[in-house]
């Protein structure tokens, strides 16, 4: 099936994180503009973004301008498991995010941590010491389909294990995706559980190594700026013309927003071979995997 891409004015790139604290260095914020000038990194206040601050700075802008916005974190969880949560029906995505919600109400900054110990939600996830004999990796279609391309290996989001464990930090984007969806209805669509309206914004999972990839940087990081001017031109954006040391959450934010300005005419980017009824409704898609499958 072959569809028409949105039209959007503005692109927006987040590199998210799930850490416990007041404010992090590991979220960036970038943006660009529609056409092929560099984007540019937003500064959250006082120099810091919060999960709250952010949530704040997209309630105020998306409703200016039809943005496609990207976030780094997982929309979902893989339903093999979180089904278990919802015994006796069949459960939907926005059952599981009114879920995590209600369990992780009290939590500050849109925290996430207490679903993952629920005794009926959190049954699933593997927190600490050696793999349990329980434990089975559990992932999404989408992230199969990651693999399969060769753009990267998502973790699952049950394994809370490691420097590079995603799922407290997707349980914390589900909190704010579900927030800003209620804040704006009518101006926001989260894809692929909503269908992209005209003149509205819309929110889609992205994973920055994807855009790496398609530049030709492989498993390497952008280290410096001569080498994240080549990876915005090869995504045909003109360059940042910056000078020195670039840190991994904002070159993953920068090369997002470009990425995500360079992908978003493709219509096969919005109706990917792979993307089920499964997809739509309950686990989600990466945007921009498993569009050269059959």
């Amino acid at each position: 099936m072959t569809v028409a891409a949105p039209a959007f004015g503005r692109f927006i790139a987040i590199d998210w994180s799930g850490a416990l604290a007041k404010r992090y260095a590991g979220i960036a914020v970038a943006e660009c503009a529609a056409g092929d000038a560099a984007p540019r990194l937003v500064e959250g206040p006082g120099g810091w973004w919060s999960r709250t601050a952010v949530f704040d700075w997209l309630r105020a802008e998306l409703p200016k301008e039809p943005a496609l916005v990207g976030i780094d974190c997982a929309f979902s969880l893989p339903f093999a498991v979180a089904a278990h949560g919802f015994p006796g029906r069949e459960a939907t995505v926005f059952d599981l995010w009114d879920a995590v919600e209600e369990i992780c109400a009290a939590e500050p900054d849109f925290g996430g941590g207490p679903f993952a110990s629920h005794p009926l939600h959190g049954v699933g996830f593997w927190h600490g010491g050696p793999q349990p004999d329980w434990y089975e990796d559990p992932h999404r279609a989408t992230e199969w389909a990651c693999r399969a391309d060769g753009l990267g290996h998502p973790q699952s989001p049950y394994k809370l294990i490691g420097s590079r464990q995603v799922g407290k930090g997707a349980l914390a984007g589900m909190r704010v995706l579900r927030a800003l969806r209620t804040a704006l209805p009518g101006r926001l669509a989260v894809w692929p559980f909503d269908d992209p309206a005209p003149g509205a914004s819309v929110m889609v999972e992205i994973y920055p190594r994807l855009f790496l990839k398609h530049t030709g940087f492989g498993q390497r990081k952008i280290r410096d700026g001569a080498e994240m001017d080549e990876a915005l031109r090869r995504l045909g954006s003109h360059p940042l013309e910056r000078t020195g040391a670039v840190s991994d959450h904002d070159s993953d934010a920068l090369v997002s927003a470009a990425g995500l300005r360079w992908l978003a005419g493709t219509p096969r980017a919005w109706a990917p071979p792979g993307l089920d009824d499964t997809a739509r409704r309950q686990e989600g898609w990466i945007f921009g995997v498993g569009m050269t499958g059959s």
